[in-house]
């Protein structure tokens, strides 16, 4: 801290008392009163040494903000006013650098705060330690633990809309730097009666309405359930709402918090469909039905309920249905199985629904605990935060008040002997003489509750162990019997008599005094409660589910692992942990946070005195103050002693340069204050009585007044001496600014005069040059305007003399030429007389052609070949040279159109001319095939790896590649075969293996036979003798016949120079084997479309039908 901050204090503006252990008289009333003046306002939080008392303002209050947490980071604990963060940053400095292991244990009944001083006391932690992607992913799971435990285990009660109704311990580890690490959380006593019935006024826990709220539709659906809370009967209707409170929002919080923690889908998907079926149960009915031996049973109702719980946890209807109807008694080598009535079959409903949901917490609880947990094995650090229930005293207390008023007292004890201990510790630190301290020791409470023999726990245990009828009543009995002489122990039916007559004390009721006061209990339920008996059908029942979480939550099911031992009591089990707690507790460094509820209207501003003396009372504060008070009230280290109270004594102000410790001893005998109203210890200052630290303040705060109006008279005067060293500094300033403004005004002005006399004799000097130049201009310009006019009257006489010359010369010019034309004239009569008619003639020819040659040039036709058009003769002496000329364009026209084909291009016009050669006008397929370009290779056998080997057989260039039908000569029938042709020769192939068939060299062709119809069908003639020819001629079909013959007549024609004979009829003649066998074309309907059909008739004859 550097000199020039202001350190504050809690006796600093101080309202109240900020410490209760310095109020000078210590009654209730005076306690209450300080509290109330600080509630008033706005101050919630006061100090009882350590210890916090925290009052709920229920509002917000601008006092957790991040600049909050700053402020309280790194400082001593009394340093400032009373705050929850000065708590939980002394234990955190304590942990990280003291390496004490440290317990924050928070009390309070319901409404008082607990759950909210928990998150800030998390939150506040999470924001002084260390940062880092890792450190922040382990504070975002450890602080979003906690909607997920809020939602499936607060509910809103008639004292507090998010009550916590289980007890929370949470352990936050640390690494040797204070960084955290993980946590684990353990649960205590969670209330799972509230979810088959709630208190008229209060809710079911929160998770059924935040999912009925906030689930979508698709969700609902899938796990069978209505948006309307009505619908359901373990939902309380009178106070389904909350005010301010938004269900759907808090229930996607939740699952945002789930998948944070680290839940996967298909488990959030899993403990949503357990909640849909705790929900659901209630909704079973049952109604009675006699046997015929007189016995009663039950059945249920409407089954389609039970039909939807065995859809969402995948059992089988049969198995649950005789769960809830029967009950199974096992007894060594016997069973014995026995109808249920209709209150059992309630009884086992509501027993299955609230172990579902205890056990489904617990298993919530366990997988937080499995992501939270620290992931590498170092030495850890721990703080502990205990969030439990407060002392409850309502109208009826039963088994669960009866369970928690015994948790409150072991912590009361702790509370009691650790604050003794810590106090007897420091004094014996400090070297200050120990005396002891009386106060009421409650253990004689603990033990008549927690006596392994006769205690109330073990002999409700016996009762519920003993065979029998077993009642609460007898167990009321036993109690009476038992603990009749018990001091704390009050019953009307016991030994004592002082009870007999007290009216106020009903029968079936005992009364324990407690610390906090005395408690009624009804004992109605406490057999019950305690035995959580769930029937073993039912347990079976659930491990036979085929839901994975429901399996793992019933284990006692698995008949592998079945045992005949009672399970252990609710009683026993709390017992049990609450002893690991109180001796976890111990064995860390305790810090207190005592919540208390102002008022039960939940109202800001409203503090109802009755209602606080009664907490105050149970938490026992008031014993707190008297142990704290009962050696010295206060005490405080030398340094911050001696800084804050230096100014009271002469010697050691402004500033003490030797031991803090010798500074106090001079302030402290130099104020004469009694020496038996402090002592000194080793490094602190302890003050017995709280009159003398007020006395110390009175005189601080006179001394400080004394010190301000001494600070004021200096700044005054400092503040006077600088205001007139300003005013005169200004004065010289001015005065300065005004001499040179004058001054500078001055010379402007004699500046000015100078420039204008300067500007006069400038501008005389300059007009008296002007005029001389201009006369010398003058004078230049009148001797070249004279030369000027001389030199022009000279040019203009020798220009009329060389016209009046060149007029002569030209004359004579025109007289000659008049006189040669005359000349000319009379011989070129004679001439014209003679031949004047012919001339004529031949002018008027060449002009007409002439333009008739101009005029044809605009209008001629476009340059296609195919252009037939020409325009019209204009004479008709011009009709043979016309006809010429559109010869003459056509041929010039077609050589253009030639010259720019390729040669690829040219041959195929020239197949397509051959075609039109040999079946334009024969073979109706032809009009087809014009507008078809011929590709040739259509297979593209070279590229086809499924023809390689006939690619390899054929050495020659391949012209044409195609699939054709080749017709069976026996029966007609087609069978597809590839066709190819080369420079030499044909071959056919198969198609899929591509193996030859037949190989025919083209010399061998004869000639070729098609008919004139559409069909595709030719025949290629074989000569007779030949080796291809052993089997007679070829039939085939094809959709591409006008390319195949052409470019086979083409070929032939190139190998032997010879046309082969191309025959176009609907008859005729081929040559199979040694028959001759007539192929006639019929026009027929068509089975395949426009495939020709072809049957052999006889030996003679093969009929094709043709469209």
């Amino acid at each position: 801290m550097t000199k020039l901050e202001v350190k504050t204090s809690l006796l600093d503006n101080m309202i109240g008392v900020g410490d209760s252990v310095l109020l000078e008289t210590l009654t209730e009333d005076t306690f209450l009163e300080n509290l109330k003046k600080r509630f008033d306002h706005g101050e919630i939080y006061t100090y009882i040494g350590n210890v916090v008392i925290s009052v709920n303002p229920y509002r917000h209050l601008p006092i957790y903000t991040p600049e909050k947490v700053e402020e309280y980071r790194n400082r001593n604990f009394y340093e400032l006013s009373p705050h929850i963060y000065a708590l939980a940053d002394e234990a955190y400095r304590s942990l990280r650098d003291q390496d004490k292991d440290q317990c924050i244990l928070i009390t309070g009944e319901s409404g008082a705060g607990k759950t909210e001083a928990s998150k800030l006391v998390m939150s506040y932690v999470a924001a002084v330690c260390g940062k880092g992607a890792e450190v922040n992913q382990v504070k975002e799971q450890l602080l979003q633990s906690n909607p997920v435990l809020e939602a499936f285990g607060n509910a809103k009660t008639m004292r507090n809309d998010n009550s916590s109704r289980f007890g929370k311990y949470m352990d936050i580890e640390f690494d040797f730097k204070g960084d955290p690490l993980g946590g684990v959380i353990s649960n205590y006593l969670l209330e799972k009666s509230r979810v088959v019935k709630q208190p008229r006024g209060e809710r079911n826990f929160h998770v059924f309405y935040q999912l009925l709220s906030g689930g979508s539709e698709a969700l609902l659906k899938q796990l069978k359930l209505e948006r309307e809370f009505n619908q359901y009967n373990y939902l309380g209707l009178d106070s389904a709402k909350v005010n301010g409170v938004d269900d759907a929002a808090n229930f996607r919080t939740v699952k945002n918090a789930m998948q944070i923690v680290g839940f996967m889908d298909d488990e959030v998907e899993l403990v949503l469909e357990v909640v849909a079926a705790v929900l659901k149960l209630g909704n079973i009915e049952f109604k009675p039905e006699s046997r015929m031996n007189g016995l009663d049973e039950s059945r249920i109702q409407d089954k389609n309920e039970l039909k939807e719980i065995c859809e969402l946890l995948g059992q089988d209807q049969a198995v649950l249905e005789r769960a809830f109807s029967f009950r199974t008694v096992e007894a060594k080598q016997e069973k014995v199985s026995t109808t249920l009535n209709v209150a059992q079959a309630y009884y086992a409903r509501d027993a299955l629904a609230k172990n579902l949901y205890n056990r489904l917490f617990t298993w919530l609880v366990n997988r937080i605990n499995e992501s939270i947990k620290a992931q590498i094995k170092v030495r850890k650090k721990v703080m502990g935060v205990l969030d439990i229930y407060g002392f409850e005293i309502f109208e009826n207390n039963s088994f669960e008040q009866f369970i928690i008023n015994y948790c409150n007292e072991k912590l009361q004890q702790i509370f009691i002997e650790l604050t003794l201990k810590e106090e007897q510790e420091e004094y014996v630190k400090e070297g200050i003489e120990w005396t002891h301290i009386e106060y009421f020791n409650n253990a004689i409470i603990c033990e008549l509750i927690e006596n392994n023999t006769n205690g109330i726990l073990a002999m409700l245990d016996e009762e519920c162990l003993r065979p029998g009828t077993v009642t609460d009543e007898t167990f009321l009995e036993k109690l009476n019997q038992v603990c009749a002489v018990h001091e704390r122990f009050e019953s009307r039916m016991s030994k004592s008599s002082r009870f007999l007559n007290d009216t106020t004390l009903p029968h079936t009721c005992f009364r324990i005094q407690h610390y906090a006061g005395k408690v009624m209990y009804h004992v109605e339920g406490f057999v019950d409660k305690n035995n959580d008996l769930l029937y073993r059908d039912l347990s079976q029942a659930m491990w036979k589910t085929n839901h994975m979480l429901v399996k793992t939550l019933f284990p006692e099911g698995n008949p592998a692992k079945m045992s005949l031992k009672r399970p252990p009591t609710a009683g026993s089990q709390f017992k049990t942990s609450v002893a690991t707690l109180m001796k976890n507790l111990q064995t860390k460094n305790p810090n207190y946070i005592r919540c208390i509820k102002p008022n039960d209207q939940k109202a800001p501003h409203v503090f109802t005195e009755a209602l606080v003396c009664h907490q105050v009372r149970y938490l026992g504060l008031m014993e707190n103050v008297r142990v704290r008070r009962a050696g010295y009230a206060f005490k405080q280290p030398y340094e911050p002693c001696l800084e804050r109270y230096k100014m009271l004594c002469s010697q050691t102000w402004p500033h003490w340069r030797q031991g803090a410790r010798n500074g106090v001893q001079v302030l402290l005998t130099e104020l004469q204050i009694p020496p038996e109203e402090f002592s000194y210890g080793r490094s602190k200052i302890f003050i017995r009585n709280p009159r003398t630290l007020f006395e110390l303040e009175d005189l601080r705060k006179r001394r400080l007044e004394d010190l301000a109006t001494l600070i004021q008279k200096i700044y005054r005067g400092w503040k006077c001496r600088t205001h007139f060293q300003l005013m005169k500094k200004s004065q010289i300033t001015i005065s300065a600014w005004t001499k040179r403004h004058f001054q500078r005004k001055k010379y402007l002005h004699l500046k000015s005069v100078t420039l204008l006399i300067q500007s006069y004799i400038r501008g005389w000097k300059a007009r008296k040059l002007l005029r001389e130049l201009k006369h010398q201009k003058r004078c230049e310009a009148s001797a070249t305007t004279i030369a000027a006019y001389w030199r022009g009257f000279q040019a203009r006489r020798e220009l009329r003399r060389l016209k009046e010359e060149a007029r002569r010369k030209h004359a004579v010019a025109v007289i000659w030429a008049y006189w040669l034309g005359l000349k000319v004239r009379r011989e070129y009569r004679k001439f014209f007389r003679a031949n004047a008619g012919r001339k004529i003639y031949e002018f008027t020819i060449q002009r007409i052609i002439q333009k008739y040659f101009l005029e044809l040039k605009k209008k001629l036709p476009s340059m296609s070949p195919t252009e037939t058009t020409w325009p019209a003769r204009p004479y008709l002496f011009l009709d043979n040279t016309h006809i010429e000329l559109k010869r003459i364009f056509h041929l010039w026209r077609c050589k253009t159109y030639r010259d720019q084909f390729t040669a690829q291009k040219r041959a195929i016009f020239e197949e397509k001319l051959e075609a039109s050669e040999l079946f334009k006008d024969k073979k109706a397929l032809y009009t087809n095939s014009v507008c078809q370009p011929f590709q040739g290779d259509y297979l593209e056998i070279s590229k086809n790896p499924r023809y390689q080997k006939l690619t390899a057989a054929v050495e020659e260039k391949i012209l044409l590649a195609d699939v054709v039908n080749k017709i069976n000569r026996a029966n007609g029938k087609g069978a597809p075969r590839i066709f190819l042709l080369t420079q030499s020769k044909f071959i056919i192939a198969d198609q899929k293996s591509g193996q030859i068939k037949s190989t025919v060299p083209v010399m061998d062709i004869t000639s070729v036979s098609v008919s004139k119809q559409t069909d595709g069908l030719f025949a290629v003639h074989l000569k007779e003798g030949s080796a291809a020819a052993a089997k007679g001629d070829f039939l085939f079909t094809s959709d591409r016949l006008i390319e195949i013959i052409t470019k086979l007549y083409r070929t032939i024609f190139f190998k032997t120079n010879q046309k082969i004979n191309v025959v176009i009829d609907n008859e005729f003649l081929v040559q199979f084997n040694q028959d001759k066998v007539c192929v006639k074309f019929i026009q027929g309907a068509q089975k395949n479309g426009n495939l020709p059909t072809c049957k052999r008739k006889n030996n003679r004859l093969l009929e094709v039908t043709v469209p």
